[in-house]
């Protein structure tokens, strides 16, 4: 079956990105067209599909181009990804100081990901000098712009009072709406605040969401800290991350 398309047909990156849940292979040619015609979401949309293989052949080092190609037309989200590239080393060798500035353009141009990136290079020294200050401020930049990753880390600056005036109820309320916008690490810390409090059922619910959202390296260091927990239910889940993060690992 051939998916060509004309020029004519070329869709906009909201209805290509719909495309893509629907069916992979033909939003790959019609990303490909509308890249080829110079549509900037459609070619910042290619790289992430070059670099996910979703719909077409994997090819990070194509990705990259693309990505470059649209960063240079004043793609955020792509300038954001280009320091993705750069840090991971897909494509290209890994250099974190170059992923930094990439980071720093879109963090400075208001995209929440790369104030995350980039905070997240500065909190633990990689391709910059450690700057807890500033990786908190766009912790908190991100964070009010309704970037869940960043509200969890936010929360837990606030809780430790590292570089920061500690305050609980402020880092409860951060973990709160991290963990209802999504992110697991933010449901795990939630679930943890409410464990503190003896809301039981409501600990168990969260730390089944995390549960189901996690990645590897999440499930691992959860599984260990649920173990030492205190409460025969919230141990229990301790063996279902163990049994997640292996059956993850074996692939």
């Amino acid at each position: 079956m051939s998916f060509q398309l004309r020029r004519e047909e070329i869709l906009s990156g909201k209805q290509l990105s719909a495309m893509l849940g629907e069916s992979p292979a033909r939003a790959a040619q019609a990303i490909l067209l509308a890249a080829g015609e110079g549509e900037v979401e459609a070619q910042a949309l290619l790289g992430q599909i070059l670099l996910d293989g979703q719909g077409i052949a994997q090819d990070q080092a194509l990705a990259l181009r693309w990505f470059g190609i649209a960063a240079g037309r004043g793609h955020l989200m792509a300038r954001n990804m280009l320091g993705r590239c750069h840090e991971q080393g897909w494509g290209i060798a890994a250099d974190a100081s170059i992923a930094a500035q990439h980071y720093r353009i879109a963090a400075e141009a208001g995209l929440d990901w790369a104030m995350y990136n980039l905070a997240n290079l500065l909190a633990t020294g990689r391709g910059v000098t450690v700057d807890h200050q500033q990786a908190l401020a766009l912790y908190r930049r991100a964070a009010e712009l309704g970037h869940a990753k960043s509200m969890n880390l936010l929360g837990r600056y606030l809780e430790e009072g590292q570089v920061c005036q500690a305050d609980p109820i402020a880092a409860r309320e951060w973990y709160r709406r991290s963990a209802e916008g999504g992110d697991f690490r933010g449901q795990f810390s939630y679930a943890a605040v409410l464990a503190a409090e003896g809301r039981v059922d409501e600990t168990v619910d969260w730390l089944e969401k995390a549960l189901a959202a996690g990645n590897l390296n999440f499930l691992r260091v959860a599984s260990q800290t649920l173990a030492d927990a205190t409460g025969l239910r919230i141990q229990a889940m301790a063996s279902r991350y163990a049994a997640r993060y292996a059956e993850l690992q074996r692939g």
